[in-house]
């Protein structure tokens, strides 16, 4: 409306309490900021959560847990952003890789640790080379951008490892298994 200040493009100032709290949220409690590859080490963060994830049953459970993280995600990334100027998805910013991680094992039951390992290597191959509609995703605005090229590389990822049980299971080799 005229006359009245748009606030949506004014950086939140990283000093003031709430840009603070984003940034430490959404560097993973600061490792973002100072990790050699932030995305890998932050997405760390990501495993002990997508194990607890696992657990949880039904999958549709597990489902909207990650579309509430999903959400939550997105707008501590938006105010992470404006915090940081207002550039568009700074690597300090690990959220994503964090709250995205658990879509990979949606569905496979309780996640081992070769299970985990697994797909958190997969995840971080398809977070990388942002196939297909990830890279579009990341063109979104704010934090919603930062966050659905990672969701989608999740759910990629979480294909692969549904098709590497499988194998697993066909072959009967029993290290996939939970």
């Amino acid at each position: 409306m005229r006359g009245m200040k748009s606030h949506d493009n004014n950086p939140l100032p990283a000093t003031a309490l709430p840009g603070r709290l984003a940034l430490w949220v959404a560097t993973g409690l600061g490792v973002g900021m100072v990790a050699p590859a932030p995305g890998t080490i932050g997405g760390l963060w990501g495993v002990p959560l997508a194990a607890m994830i696992s657990h949880v049953s039904p999958v549709s459970a597990q489902i909207g847990i990650a579309a509430v993280l999903f959400v939550l995600a997105a707008l501590i990334a938006t105010a992470a952003e404006r915090a940081l100027g207002g550039g568009h998805d700074p690597q300090s910013i690990v959220i994503d890789e964090i709250v995205a991680l658990p879509i990979v094992f949606i569905g496979v039951g309780p996640a081992n640790w070769v299970m985990l390992l697994v797909g958190f290597l997969l995840f971080r191959l398809c977070d990388i080379t942002k196939p297909g509609l990830a890279r579009t995703a990341e063109k979104l605005p704010g934090g919603w951008g930062v966050v659905a090229d990672d969701v989608l590389a999740a759910v990629l990822a979480c294909i692969l490892l549904h098709a590497a049980i499988g194998i697993d299971r066909w072959l009967e080799w029993g290290w996939l298994s939970a």
